[in-house]
């Protein structure tokens, strides 16, 4: 008998986004506001083209009122700095989010630790970074909270195991081991400077890869009934969404894994969605 089985995010988006929608229309009704969002969009990125138009379909379906601020040319960043601020100040507005990668040139934590922490509906500023180091999380980083919600809605229990997080990026490795160390788990964060590799890998009980980097290391190192969180998104020359971990090869020999597409995606958005609301209740209050 084959021991793995695949951890979907799609069935909780669609329970998440009912429920959000009928919420939103209850307190709407109540108070005659919805809540409304700003994207601002930098630059020029086919991903990102791709994940607003996933996000805002579903925005306007379940009655969040969006609005895209999109930035083509390149502009100084006491310009975006100066557009944040003004949001800011805008009451009606409830939640802005920076689309990211921003451009290169551009200092990313300069830009998100502008934004008014109670806005943050990304969960990057500082002040929302350091409430999660704390354990006293207020709104949560997407990715890294959807992995432990997919988790815990498959009843999966992680205290006490070795995690292994392949990436140190501030969008998700940090957040992610900062999850995993609240949920009692003894956490490795690994980057392209460590040193033997393969003995982590090899000890990991939860290998989390977000990497984008396909086929990255041999698929022999993971360890048997391990569970493979693959966060990466990359596409092979047909064009088709992969993640960072070649399944074929390990299905046999892991205990639970994330699919991609249809893994950890859904997840991301529905923790979003769940910021939102968070963000606009409060707003109401």
């Amino acid at each position: 008998m084959i021991n793995y089985k695949f951890l979907y995010g799609n069935k909780y988006l669609k329970k998440i986004t009912k429920k959000i929608k009928k919420n939103i229309y209850f307190l709407k009704k109540k108070t005659n506001k919805k809540p409304i969002i700003i994207i601002i969009y930098i630059g020029k990125n086919k991903s990102s083209d791709i994940y607003i138009k996933k996000k805002c379909k579903i925005f306007k379906n379940i009655g969040i009122k969006y609005f895209i601020y999109k930035i083509i040319k390149k502009i100084s960043e006491k310009k975006i700095i100066k557009i944040i601020k003004r949001i800011n100040k805008n009451k009606k507005i409830n939640c802005i989010l920076i689309q990211l990668p921003l451009p290169k040139y551009l200092n990313e934590n300069k830009i998100i630790n502008t934004i008014n922490p109670k806005k943050d509906v990304d969960g990057l500023h500082a002040y929302n970074i350091g409430k999660l180091s704390q354990g006293q999380p207020n709104i949560r980083p997407c990715t890294s909270y959807g992995v432990i919600k997919l988790l815990k809605n498959y009843k999966i229990n992680i205290a006490g195991l070795n995690a292994v997080i392949i990436g140190s990026s501030n969008l998700v490795g940090k957040p992610m081991l900062m999850e995993l160390i609240n949920n009692k788990c003894t956490v490795t964060l690994i980057n392209k400077k460590t040193k033997n590799i393969k003995k982590y890998i090899n000890n990991a009980n939860i290998l989390i890869s977000a990497v984008g980097k396909y086929n990255l290391f041999p698929t022999k190192w993971i360890k048997k009934n391990s569970i493979i969180i693959d966060i990466g998104i990359n596409k092979d020359k047909n064009g088709k969404i992969k993640g960072d971990i070649n399944i074929k090869k390990i299905i046999k020999k892991i205990k639970y894994i994330t699919p991609t597409p249809g893994g950890i995606g859904p997840m991301t958005i529905s923790i979003l969605l769940k910021n939102i609301f968070f963000i606009y209740k409060k707003s109401l209050v």
